[in-house]
């Protein structure tokens, strides 16, 4: 009780005006906003964490899986609540803003009820797809087909659907050790807020930093010493991964340069984007996978972390390990702003020679695990 007295007192403050203005005044306000988050998180998190052990949403051990005893689901809900609450009280909504936010809401609430209910892998695409719809009608999109190509409009509406899908669910693809997927939307979060001050989006820059917040006021309870308190369940991971590629979306990374616009988040999200390719072409390849309906459904241990726990890592090692990785690829992005077409084509070897060392870890890991 006196934990929780602590937590809220400290929402309490954050919220109290002369608090904000302190911040400001200090030129401070990126941190504010991450401090509002984490606060908010770490006070919801024990909440929904009791309410999921009352109503029993639990995450049983399986061979799939890598914990060992039920553990409450739902952490997703205060990763929510933490960023909503900051981006309700400290952001006039422009238009993009409300498309993204209606988008991960509907993704939560879904990913809530598949950790509830178990939903049809169909059904999910289908509301991710509906989520990417409404993000679009309210006009993040991607422009990559320049407008004189002969249906450019409908080219970039499907890109934006498919970049939507991809990062949403290859966030949800790496949520399978106690810290990754929170700890991939601190790193991608922290390095668009970056790239973002860079390129003078002040607005995007502290977007994310009520994302790294969130993602921070979770992390205590589930990537901690022993065993983590709760999961985000689909609920957080695809939240997270919505909330990242509208991020990437919303942005303008070079003003004059495609290819340096489309690198930039790329190389952010280059870990998630790099497992979910790489997973996807093995599964075929082996013969795993015949079709698209077999490729929804299939779940197993062949992912980056798992891979790594397989060459004998311990699962924090890989975890971080992971992380560095991603931090090593959002490096290179950074550096993208002012970079010539040689530099960026250096950046982009680099980040593919790192890649591929991956690729070759995972495949001695894929050796050992028959």
């Amino acid at each position: 009780m006196t934990a929780t007295l602590l937590r809220l007192a400290l929402v309490v403050a954050l919220l109290f005006p002369p608090v904000w203005r302190a911040f400001r005044a200090a030129q401070a306000e990126w941190l504010y906003l991450v401090a509002l988050a984490f606060a908010v998180a770490l006070f919801a998190t024990p909440l929904v964490r009791a309410l999921a052990l009352r109503w029993g949403v639990l995450d049983l051990p399986a061979a799939r899986k890598v914990h060992e005893v039920a553990t409450p689901l739902l952490g997703g809900a205060a990763v929510y609540g933490g960023f909503a609450a900051t981006v309700l009280l400290n952001f006039d909504f422009s238009r993009n803003l409300k498309g993204v936010a209606v988008g991960a809401t509907i993704v939560v609430a879904l990913g809530i009820l598949d950790d509830v209910t178990d939903l049809p892998a169909r059904l999910k695409l289908l509301g991710q797809i509906g989520a990417a719809a409404v993000a679009i009608a309210y006009g993040v999109v991607l422009h990559l087909a320049p407008h004189w190509f002969p249906g450019a409009v409908w080219i970039n509406v499907g890109l934006t659907v498919l970049w939507f899908l991809t990062v949403t669910n290859a966030i949800q693809f790496l949520d399978g050790m106690d810290g990754l997927a929170a700890g991939l939307g601190i790193v991608a979060g922290l390095l668009f807020s970056v790239t973002a001050l860079q390129t003078g989006q002040r607005y995007l820059m502290f977007l994310a930093a009520a994302l790294v917040g969130a993602c921070l006021g979770f992390l205590p309870y589930n990537f901690r010493r022993g065993r983590a308190k709760i999961f985000l369940g689909d609920g957080g991971a695809t939240f997270i991964g919505f909330t990242l590629a509208g991020l990437a979306v919303m942005g303008e990374w070079a003003a004059n340069d495609p290819v340096i616009a489309l690198l930039t988040p790329t190389l952010i999200l280059g870990v998630p984007l790099f497992d979910i390719a790489f997973v996807g072409i093995v599964r075929v390849a082996t013969g795993r996978v015949h079709t698209f309906s077999e490729w929804l459904a299939y779940t197993g241990r062949d992912h980056m972390h798992h891979r790594f726990e397989t060459l004998g890592l311990t699962k924090k090692q890989s975890v971080l390990l992971i992380l560095f990785i991603a931090s090593t690829l959002g490096l290179s992005a950074i550096q993208l702003k002012e970079a010539s077409a040689r530099e960026a084509a250096i950046a982009l070897v680099q980040a593919a020679c790192v890649l591929a060392i991956v690729a070759v870890l995972e495949g001695v890991g894929r050796a050992r695990s028959h």
